[in-house]
């Protein structure tokens, strides 16, 4: 039996650079430097063959990964990526001059715009008018201008104004001016204003008015007060012609009760009568008139 032994010599090649280097079977899986490329390389095995034209390769020494600074790393960005963001930049500078341009060749129409807008939004929104009350022409208030024949109901003062039935709502005393009216708001809806000569309302208590038709000027001036199908106040002012008796109590706690019948001579024949408790408040001073 033939004893094989390993050979104390052999050959391998770099796996670099391919240069033959010739070991000792005892240098087998240590690392060496390549004579030529100087590069790190593992010791194969030794051949287990005698034959000297067999040459195996040695193994390089694994390198870590480099590690990239950050300055490789921004260098490493593509230019592509760089040229759309100048296209970017260009786009916006361009869609920028055109807005700007815009604004100032349309700058009157917008400015007219935004007031026209603040207008709209700045009035007032219309306030939603209740219906307004529709009352029946009293049948027990006769027109007459004949004041023998004129009768006072102990109610609140009622009638017909201008054609429509009237209630007195609210009633008023200011200075000499007594107004009866039908409506919360002013102009009423419908109302009388009798213009008495007294300065302030409490001048009147105790005293009794009666105007007939035949009676001539100076006289109290009546105002007819009424609202069209428009809704816009109306009014008639009458110096004379009517037949007008009234009856004041005593002023108490700025009140002034009273009683009142008024037959106008309108075409729609306007009567009013009946009891008044009115509200009396303080008439502004006369402006003087200019020497």
């Amino acid at each position: 039996m033939v004893l094989r032994e390993t050979m104390s010599e052999f050959k391998f090649a770099c796996p670099v650079c391919g240069q033959h280097i010739t070991a000792d079977s005892s240098t087998s899986g240590t690392q060496l430097d390549c004579p030529t490329c100087f590069q790190k390389i593992i010791a194969p095995q030794a051949p287990a063959s005698a034959n000297p034209k067999l040459i195996v390769s040695a193994a390089q020494v694994a390198k870590p990964r480099p590690v990239q600074n950050e300055a490789v790393w921004q260098d490493a960005v593509p230019v592509p990526a760089r040229r759309m963001s100048l296209l970017s930049f260009a786009v916006s500078v361009l869609l920028l001059t055109v807005a700007c341009g815009a604004l100032f060749i349309f700058r009157e129409r917008l400015v007219k715009l935004v007031r026209s807008q603040i207008a709209t939004h700045s009035k007032p929104k219309a306030q939603v008018k209740a219906p307004r009350t529709v009352y029946p022409i009293p049948t027990n208030i006769t027109w007459t201008l004949d004041l023998t024949n004129a009768v006072i109901p102990e109610t609140a003062v009622a009638g017909g104004v201008h054609g429509s039935g009237f209630v007195c709502e609210r009633a008023t005393l200011r200075g000499g001016h007594l107004t009866l009216r039908q409506g919360r708001s002013w102009p009423p809806d419908l109302g009388i204003t009798v213009l008495l000569f007294a300065r302030q309302g409490e001048e009147l208590s105790g005293k009794i008015v009666e105007v007939g038709p035949d009676r001539a000027p100076p006289l109290p001036r009546v105002v007819l007060r009424w609202k069209d199908e428009q809704e816009q106040a109306r009014t008639r002012n009458f110096a004379s012609g009517y037949a007008l008796k009234m009856i004041f109590g005593e002023a108490a706690n700025a009140r002034m009760p009273g009683k009142i019948f008024l037959s106008l001579p309108d075409n729609e024949k306007s009567v009013v009568a009946g009891t008044f408790d009115a509200e009396i408040s303080r008439a502004p001073p006369p402006t003087p008139r200019p020497p």
